[in-house]
């Protein structure tokens, strides 16, 4: 009739969607100049240490094959501390090797993710995309997938913060660094995993009063609650040996490939074990840079070692050469897995999250 009420959108009124269309944009552009800062950095960087680059390049062609086949093997160790933990936190009922599948199905898939997290720029953040990618191609629940993606991350990260705490109080006793290298990092890795055990019970009882109006906001203050509590869980009463055995094997095997660079390299002085890791977890937070490949963890890594005292050219060189092993290992097997992962998943179609886990090939 001509002289119908117009009805409202399914969207809301005209002036809600320009404002969420404003916000969208907002967050879009927030998240480009993000990346252009970050690529700014990295150029300053490399323009910084280009002068060295030649020298450190220099050095690695003195490394004996005998020290990258050991390293080679220690990140194979490193890697698997990760499967290993992986499939304690994201599989622990093996759902994954149901209806036939095999039991190396939840290898596959964990391996498949740290390849596929170092294709992709974002980091860690990219590592959980992918992981998620793979879960929901086998028809795990998108809640599930994010609280288990989410602890995984967070297991990770605390232990990295308790080995700033540990590291960072020794070389603090021990003298010859400032202050502002050694008690600060254990001070804020102290602090952080407080603040995250605290958030985590807060969060608990606040996100069923967001979930009327904030339903997403709830459910993502959810599922960080649970994956901290779960972090907890395993860290402090020995939920799962498995999970935190293989994420120390993750952090210790990958920052030993680093030390053995030097080694590998004959640096001389030698850096201390404890100071390799401390500059190894600092400067890994580079790795947040939207870079491929974990460039930006590169720069922060080697910076950091020579915050630390550590030469130059053997700083630049030592990193290149650990980054070197660090690709090669997880992108071979990370690709082999894939390919083992698409005869068990390519004919799925996503299931609803209300949907358990589906055998491969199952119609909807």
């Amino acid at each position: 009739m001509a002289n119908a009420a117009p009805q409202p959108s399914a969207g809301g009124s005209p002036t809600r969607q320009t404002r969420r269309a404003l916000r969208a944009g907002l967050t879009q552009l927030q998240m480009r100049a993000l990346k252009v800062v970050g690529y700014a950095i990295f150029v300053y960087l490399l323009l910084r240490l280009l002068p060295t680059l030649k020298q450190a390049l220099h050095n690695l062609e003195h490394v004996r094959w005998e020290w990258i086949v050991g390293a080679t093997v220690l990140e194979i160790l490193s890697e698997s501390g990760y499967v290993q933990a992986w499939r304690g936190i994201v599989d622990p009922e093996s759902l994954l090797a149901a209806d036939g599948r095999g039991t190396r199905t939840a290898t596959h898939a964990a391996w498949a993710q740290l390849g596929g997290g170092l294709v992709i720029p974002g980091g860690s953040l990219a590592s959980i995309g992918v992981g998620a990618w793979i879960l929901r191609h086998f028809g795990m629940p998108a809640k599930t997938i994010a609280e288990r993606q989410f602890n995984l991350s967070f297991l990770n990260t605390a232990i990295d913060a308790l080995a700033l705490l540990v590291f960072g109080v020794g070389v603090g006793i021990a003298g010859g660094h400032s202050p502002a290298l050694t008690w600060l990092p254990a001070g804020v890795a102290t602090a952080g995993v407080g603040a995250a055990l605290l958030i985590a019970r807060h969060g608990a009882k606040r996100a069923p009063a967001l979930e009327n109006k904030h339903p997403k906001l709830a459910a993502s203050i959810a599922s960080l609650s649970t994956a901290v509590e779960a972090t907890d869980q395993v860290l402090f009463h020995h939920r799962s040996r498995r999970s935190l055995l293989g994420s120390l094997a993750y952090l210790g095997f990958d920052a030993l490939v680093l030390w053995s660079a030097f080694l590998a390299l004959h640096a001389n002085p030698l850096p201390g074990f404890a100071v390799v890791v401390m500059a190894y977890i600092i400067g890994a937070l580079g790795g947040s840079i939207p870079l491929p490949a974990g460039i930006g963890a590169v720069g922060g890594i080697a910076g950091m070692l020579i915050v630390y005292g550590v030469g130059r050219n053997a700083a630049i060189a030592a990193v290149l050469l650990y980054e070197a092993v660090g690709l090669i290992v997880p992108l071979i097997g990370g690709g082999v897995a894939y390919l083992f992962l698409r005869r068990e998943f390519g004919p799925m179609k996503p299931a609803k999250d209300s949907a358990g886990p589906r055998r491969a090939g199952a119609r909807s």
